[in-house]
């Protein structure tokens, strides 16, 4: 007979965990102005592991890989930060540019054509000029996304050497974390209390799914329709295309949200700046292929059957986070969402397999579900237990992860 399983949940453990929880948060509140450029690089380092494990399947040891990986993802962002913000800047400034042309459009056409269609009176509520004029006053304060990030930062000496500190300790903090980040993760599963381990090792084998799913599909899901609103705008003509385009992709992660931005942007400018049918049917045309091409090509693809978190998970979790701990915050959002829906999925299946529920005899107050019973905090391309080892052990690490020394 299998011996009981030891609740890791019981009255007392209950409260050591959430005071260890509450000392966790408190810590990276207080330490949150020097933690960023570490959870920046722990993210490019996670980002990276799978590429760097599947370079040693192949028979390279792990510095080549890691060399490999690093070099790679060192010229990707060199060439993003190059060709994006003078692209970024310069469509900026178009747009500052083209604000009055489309105060003269609101005034003179779209105004006036919904007061004569649905019979009311804006003139008394709506002053397009001041609109035109806020939008532009603050545009032209932010000025270019270069000079703006320089220009705040060289106000303070001691700013300017913080900032230049923090972004070049990224790169020397990502390296050493892709290299040993098999041995970060075996010591952080041999300081595991043995009765709760399986039961981590398991959620940590989903949590790194539904947030693998999410960052790794969703994320090339969004550079590419980026690519794609941003090239097919600027094809039809349109000036301000690259810009709409691109923040059309950016936030494609909630369903539909990138299409309604985009198609809504790109139609008043449009209208602004050709005031014709052909190019309102080449600017849909455009959006109708990037949504065609969205579900039939690039999620099935780059995302699959990956468990990904829902648009509102994660629309809450970056406000929450950008709110509590600010930039930081913003960077733990996905991940800590990722976590806490797959405890709130283990809670939720404890619950139903619980005499409180309803479960009868059959129900389990054990860690482990009933004998025979088919595991319900599992969906569909979630890891098995192997799957959960491997997400403290990377692939490529022997059956189990390494053994404690």
């Amino acid at each position: 007979m299998t011996p009981a399983v030891p609740d890791p949940f019981s009255d007392r453990r209950r409260w050591q965990w959430l005071a260890l929880a509450a000392g966790v948060g408190a810590l990276v509140w207080l330490l949150a102005p020097i933690l960023t450029p570490f959870v920046v690089s722990a993210l490019l380092a996670w980002l990276g592991d799978p590429l760097v494990a599947r370079i040693e399947r192949r028979g390279r040891s792990r510095t080549t890989g890691v060399l490999l990986v690093f070099s790679l993802m060192t010229l990707v962002i060199v060439l993003g930060v190059l060709l994006l913000i003078p692209l970024i800047e310069n469509q900026v400034q178009q747009f500052v540019e083209w604000l009055p042309r489309f105060g003269t459009w609101l005034t003179g056409v779209a105004v006036p054509w919904i007061e004569a269609r649905f019979d009311v009176e804006l003139a008394g509520y709506v002053d397009p000029s001041q609109v035109i004029n806020l939008l532009k006053q603050h545009w032209q304060e932010a000025g270019g996304i270069a000079a703006t990030v320089f220009g705040g930062v060289s106000k303070s000496g001691l700013a300017i050497l913080g900032w230049v500190a923090n972004l070049a300790l990224i790169p020397v903090v990502t390296f050493y974390f892709l290299r040993d980040w098999r041995d970060m993760l075996a010591r952080i599963r041999e300081l595991l209390p043995r009765p709760v381990e399986p039961l981590v090792l398991k959620l940590a084998g989903e949590s790194d799914a539904v947030l693998g799913g999410f960052i790794r599909g969703q994320i090339s899901v969004m550079i590419a329709l980026g690519i794609i609103y941003a090239t097919g705008l600027w094809m039809v003509g349109l000036d301000l295309g690259i810009l709409i385009g691109l923040v059309a992709g950016l936030v494609s992660f909630v369903p539909y949200l990138g299409a309604v931005v985009g198609i809504g942007a790109a139609i008043i400018a449009t209208l602004v700046q050709h005031g014709d049918w052909l190019h309102l049917v080449l600017v849909l045309g455009v959006f109708a292929l990037g949504q065609t091409l969205e579900s039939f090509v690039l999620t099935p693809w780059l995302v699959g059957d990956r468990i990904g978190l829902h648009p509102v998970a994660v629309i809450f979790a970056l406000m929450a986070g950008g709110q509590l701990f600010g930039f930081l915050g913003l960077l733990l959002a996905l991940p800590v969402a990722a976590v806490v829906m797959v405890v709130l999925r283990y809670a939720h299946a404890r619950y139903t397999e619980s005499k409180l529920y309803g479960a009868g005899e059959g129900g389990s107050d054990a860690v482990g579900a009933p004998s025979g019973a088919t595991p319900a905090i599992a969906p569909e391309g979630a890891p098995t237990e192997a799957g959960a080892t491997q997400a403290i052990a990377p692939a490529g690490a022997p059956q189990g992860g390494p053994e404690p020394k």
